[in-house]
Formats: structure tokens, sequence, C-alpha cells
């Protein structure tokens, strides 16, 4: 299509009112704005692939080797084998990301995965030599904040897609870790308090993957949407409990959970939701049947009853698949 033929045409959709300015301007921005980063990340092959399997390996080599001479590495040797080489990995990738006419900038982020990995590892190891308990909450919490701060100042700098992943896990490491030091031992906070927390953090999940589905880091939004969906229908379902000591309110709300996410699924064209969505209902259905109706209905007939279920189940998640998401 030529130029003067597009701008005719949005000549044409702005006086019929089926266009506005900003979303012209955001049209453009998006366009303007798409890098390197974003068509690899959207079209990944299969040598980034080989990239992060070989920064994995390259973290296990490092983890192994750390965990077979803990007793005769000096503690000097110890922190520059992890907290050193993560460091060397992140200059690395930040060298190598400023060579994109090379095609180097794709490398780089074999590079920073790979302190993404190890420098965890690091972290726990200088502040095992510095005597500090790395076991507790409190040291948790640190490890996970000095991360979850470096990770995120790295994306406002170099805005990688990598960052904001690395960026979500810390900072749900540091929820977590944060939240339990809060709380300590307290005999009154019990499973549910766990499950709160992850009810809250799939929520979040689910918040993030919709605010990324509009910009350039959209290659995240299914993985987060997944992630979310699996985190916020677990907890959900969990704090149904189990009779006789299930809970009322999650067992009755958690229908209108799932059949929520469901139609989010159509309205976000998300296969994640539909998917998780089906399976929690699947299993709801099998959770409620085997709790309330074996012993009324005898268990034979409560198979029949949950294969049925399940195929009704199994043809609404193909129709909807089919119908809007296709």
């Amino acid at each position: 299509m030529k130029k003067e033929e597009a701008l005719r045409q949005i000549q044409n959709l702005a006086a019929e009112g089926l266009v506005t300015k900003d979303e012209v301007f955001s049209a453009y921005d998006t366009g303007a704005n798409a890098s390197v980063d974003d068509v690899v990340t959207s079209q990944a092959g299969i040598s980034q692939i080989l990239y992060y399997v070989g920064g994995a390996i390259v973290f296990l080599g490092i983890a192994v080797l750390i965990w077979q001479r803990w007793s005769t590495l000096n503690n000097a040797t110890k922190i520059f084998a992890t907290m050193g080489s993560g460091v060397a990995a992140y200059i690395a990738g930040m060298f190598l990301s400023r060579n994109e006419r090379l095609g180097l900038e794709v490398l780089s982020r074999a590079f920073y995965f790979i302190s993404g990995l190890v420098c965890p590892l690091g972290l726990r190891v200088t502040f095992d030599v510095a005597g500090l308990d790395v076991g507790t909450y409190g040291s948790q919490s640190l490890i996970s904040s000095i991360l979850l701060i470096t990770y995120l100042l790295s994306f406002l700098i170099y805005r990688k897609t990598l960052f904001i992943l690395f960026s979500t896990i810390f900072g749900t490491w540091l929820f977590f870790s944060f939240t339990s030091y809060l709380v300590g031992s307290n005999p009154s906070f019990g499973w549910e308090f766990y499950a709160y927390r992850v009810l809250c953090a799939g929520l979040v999940y689910g918040i993030l993957g919709y605010h990324f589905s509009t910009t350039r880091y959209r290659a995240l939004t299914n993985v987060l949407y997944g992630f979310g969906a699996f985190c916020f229908l677990g907890a959900a379902l969990a704090l149904g409990d189990w009779k006789p000591n299930q809970n009322l309110f999650w067992e009755s709300t958690f229908p209108g959970l799932v059949f929520g996410v469901m139609f989010l699924s159509v309205h976000l064209k998300s296969k994640a939701f539909l998917t998780f969505g089906s399976i929690y209902l699947m299993g709801y259905i099998s959770k409620i049947t085997a709790e309330y109706f074996r012993d009324s209905l005898g268990w034979p007939l409560i198979l029949v009853l949950m294969g049925l279920g399940l195929i009704v189940i199994g043809y609404l998640h193909f129709r909807l698949k089919k119908r809007y998401l296709s």
C-alpha cells in the first residue's frame, strides 16, 4: 500500500469517527519504537533457544563446582567463581548489546541470562562467607531486594524484555520472603496465609500481562497470563479446602472466578486463560462430586457424572477456542 493511500484511508476513518488522533499516534509510536529485541523475542528460533540452554548449563556447571569443592575452596575463590562470574557475564552482555550491526545484540541475552541465574547464587555465597545465615527470611529479603533493584535499573537503562522477566521473578521472591519475615513464626498464620499470597501473586501477574499486551514487551503477556491464571485459580481452589474443614465462601465463589477467567480469555484473546480455566473447572467438579455426593449417589455413579462433566467442559473449551481464539 502506498503512503498516499494509507493517509487517505486514515482521513476517511477519522471523518467517520472510527479512529481517533490518540489511536493514530499510538500506532505510529508502536511502529517507530519497534526494535530488533521485539522481532527476535516474538520469533524465537533454535539459535536463541540454544543460547538460553547454554546459559543454563553454564549456571549448572558453576553450581556443581561450588557444591563439590565447597570444603576445599577458600572464601575468595568461592566469591570469585560465583559472584564474579555473574558480574562478568553481565558486563559481557553490556558490551555485546552495543554491537547490533554485527548481530551480537542477540548473543548478549545469553550472558544476561547467565548473570540472572548466577548472581543469586553469588549473593548467597557472599552472605554465607560474611557469616550471615542465608536460610533466614531476613537474608532472603535482602538478597532478593538487591537483585530486584539491580534488574529494575537495568531495564530502565537498556529496555530489555529479559530484565522484566528477572525483575518479576525477584520481585515475587521478595514478596514471599519479606511477608514471611514480617509474620515470623506466628502460629496465627497457617497455610491459608501462603495460599492468599499465591492468589495475590497470580492477580499481579495477570495485571502485568494486561499492561504489557499493548507495549513492545507483549511477548511476556502469554507467559504472565499463564502463571497468573495457574496461581490465582490454584490458590482459590485450595482455599476451599476439604470437608469437614471446607470454606464455604471459597467453594461457592470459585465457579464464578473460573467462568470469569474463561470470559476474560475471550475478551483478551488469551488461550492461557481458557486452558487453565477449563482445567480448574474440571478439578472443581471432580472435587465437589467426590466431596459431597460420593456417599449419597455411590462412587460408580459419581464417576459417570464426572466423566460426562469433563466431556461437556472439553467441548466448551473446543468451541470457545475455535470461535473466538483461532
